[in-house]
């Protein structure tokens, strides 16, 4: 088993405890917070997975969840008394203050067709507004979704071939197993290259292995006019994502900044809207800092989400360039882990029982 299969049981059984104990229902009055903000990415049936795809193989799977975990998760946030609402509104509470009104935003990163087709039925069904963070590279067709490249270029093969830390390399991938062992030593790797090599190398790799990388990315994404469509849509907002999906801590000032500033003015171009929402790619510190947080403030966003863990707490009003999300995990699509995303106890434990981690 994988080290991140290993950290996903681990953290799996953790929330068994926690919730067999109902510690939760003990630390939610003081660590439920104003709200949570949720990360999504796919919604798509679990039978749609071309190229490849096996059970037994799936790393991008957390990244997906379900239409019907979908419509089950909005129907529990409404039971335990969130009311859904959309980013600018759930912005104005932050600022402002309801009372005691505690509110649920739905958001979806990076732009795919399956948000078109399977998400917004069902957020349609519930009358929950939702947000769409578009990499406006990905809908214009112009940039690599590398980690889903990686697992379908090692999902439909039985030997890869790279060049792996100036070395020529040919992985064994005829098993499952195998196919996990490859994709581990290549990813992290990978995520912590230079922007610039880590794409340059994805190129490399799918054109020695037969890839066609730029039909991933016609395959997966979402189109103008899907968008525009959306957009006429009350209950949608689209946010910017960047041009390329590049982790802006890693970008010198300059180019991070034209990231930010193009994403937001294509956008506007595309649909006549200029975006008041960004969402950092990956999300994580190593990937969005202080830097890059003003840079948004500079490029006139008026609020932007992370996914660092978190529900949102009245000081979050001092750091809307810097929101935590709660991600509906692929691995995770249980219904009772809900009631314990939305009363904050673990990530309250998670963040050592600090309210805001935005440094």
């Amino acid at each position: 088993m994988s080290k991140s299969a290993l950290k996903a049981r681990f953290f799996r059984s953790a929330l068994h405890v926690l919730h067999g104990s109902g510690a939760h229902r003990a630390l939610a009055p003081f660590w439920g917070g104003q709200g949570v903000i949720f990360m999504l990415h796919h919604i798509k049936p679990a039978d749609e997975h071309p190229g490849g795809y096996s059970r037994e193989f799936h790393p991008n799977g957390i990244l997906e969840i379900t239409p019907d975990f979908l419509d089950a998760v909005i129907e529990r946030v409404k039971e335990l008394g969130l009311e859904p609402v959309s980013m600018a509104e759930a912005v104005a509470r932050i600022q402002h203050g309801d009372g005691q009104t505690r509110f649920a935003v739905f958001t979806i990163d990076d732009g795919y067709g399956d948000n078109y087709h399977h998400a917004w039925p069902v957020f349609r069904k519930h009358e929950c507004p939702f947000t769409v963070f578009v990499t406006t590279g990905i809908i214009d067709g112009t940039t690599e979704l590398w980690w889903l490249a990686l697992e379908r270029i090692i999902a439909g093969n039985g030997t890869v071939q790279c060049r792996f830390e100036g070395w020529p390399l040919r992985l064994d991938v005829s098993s499952a197993p195998l196919k996990q062992a490859a994709f581990d030593r290549l990813y992290w790797p990978l995520r912590g290259l230079g922007e610039m090599k880590q794409r340059a190398w994805i190129r490399d790799f799918s054109e020695a292995n037969g890839f066609d990388l730029a039909g991933l990315c016609a395959e997966q994404r979402l189109s103008w006019s899907q968008i525009g469509e959306m957009m006429s849509d009350p209950l949608v907002t689209i946010g910017a994502h960047t041009v390329n999906h590049f982790a802006l801590a890693r970008l010198d000032a300059a180019h991070a900044r034209r990231e930010l500033h193009d994403s937001r003015a294509r956008i506007l171009e595309k649909t006549g809207r200029t975006p008041d929402f960004f969402c950092y790619p990956y999300g994580d510190p190593d990937s969005a800092g202080l830097r890059d947080f003003e840079l948004a403030r500079e490029a006139g966003f008026t609020a932007c989400v992370t996914t660092r863990k978190g529900v949102i707490f009245p000081e979050h009003r001092d750091h809307l360039m810097a929101l935590p999300r709660v991600s509906l995990n692929g691995d995770f699509q249980d219904i009772k882990f809900i009631d314990l995303f939305v009363s904050g106890a673990p990530f309250a434990i998670w963040n050592r029982f600090r309210k805001v981690h935005a440094a």
